[in-house]
């Protein structure tokens, strides 16, 4: 992983605060079908994301000097009320979805509670991959991180099986070599020790309905003439409500 060499919190220095990391050559891949690479390196390299994900949650956070790095604890409570605030926030026209969800959710909150490091967008458009290897050597991109459930983490690195190419998820694709979920949470397990969990789906609808949140805010920027995507109009209000019919449809069928 690239180390961090200096952090200035001083934003007289350049305007800003900031920080300066090692510079780690390698490939990184927006597309999560990996074109252009053999279906080999595609299984392996999607197998090692899993196994970086079960060693980053084995990590214990008052070892490593991050036991007040958040709250502890309540963790999926805390982000249903947070992003149901955030999307209330948007006032954007009503989603059917969005409003079955948010009750679905919370009365089902108190799943069984464990506190991890979590990364929050941990994905392959977030990974550094070898420049040769199909292993990842860096994981960018923490600013959602926290202290938090790690089945948060893992269902959202399982949503490209659970969405289709038009959430940019892989369903659907004959995608040669790419493991299947089922495979990709059984390396998960194997780096972190623990059983397979039986309540996973619900975190997969969480990460939807929270995904689903997130994109309702760039869509209200966008209408405010503030996004950094200058597309985001025409595309994040159809997004945030393709994920929040997609969450609906996975809460639904349980």
């Amino acid at each position: 992983m690239p180390k961090v060499r200096l952090f200035c919190d001083d934003p007289s220095v350049i305007g800003t605060i900031f920080y300066v990391m090692d510079y780690l050559p390698g490939r990184i891949y927006g597309d999560r079908t990996m074109p252009g690479v053999g279906a080999g390196y595609r299984r392996a390299a999607f197998l090692d994301m899993a196994s970086v994900l079960g060693r980053l949650h084995r990590l214990s956070p008052d070892a490593i000097g991050l036991g007040d790095f958040g709250r502890p604890g309540n963790y999926v409570g805390r982000q249903i009320d947070r992003w149901t605030k955030q999307y209330r926030s948007a006032e954007l026209d009503e989603e059917p979805a969005m409003e079955r969800l948010i009750p679905w959710l919370a009365e089902r909150a108190a799943v069984p509670d464990e506190t991890t490091i979590v990364h929050g967008d941990y994905r392959l458009g977030n990974l550094i991959l070898h420049p040769i290897e199909p292993r990842v050597i860096g994981v960018l991109d923490w600013e959602l991180s926290a202290l938090g459930h790690p089945l948060a983490d893992l269902a959202y690195s399982c949503l490209p099986w659970r969405t289709s190419p038009e959430l940019r998820g892989v369903a659907g694709l004959d995608t040669p070599g790419l493991p299947t979920e089922a495979e990709f949470v059984a390396r998960y397990h194997e780096a972190t020790g623990r059983p397979i969990p039986a309540d996973l789906d619900f975190f997969v609808v969480f990460s939807l309905f929270r995904w689903a949140a997130i994109v309702a805010g760039v869509y209200r920027r966008a209408l405010d003439g503030s996004a950094s995507d200058p597309n985001a109009v025409a595309t994040a209000g159809e997004r945030f409500r393709r994920l929040a019919r997609r969450g609906w449809e996975i809460a639904n069928a349980l």
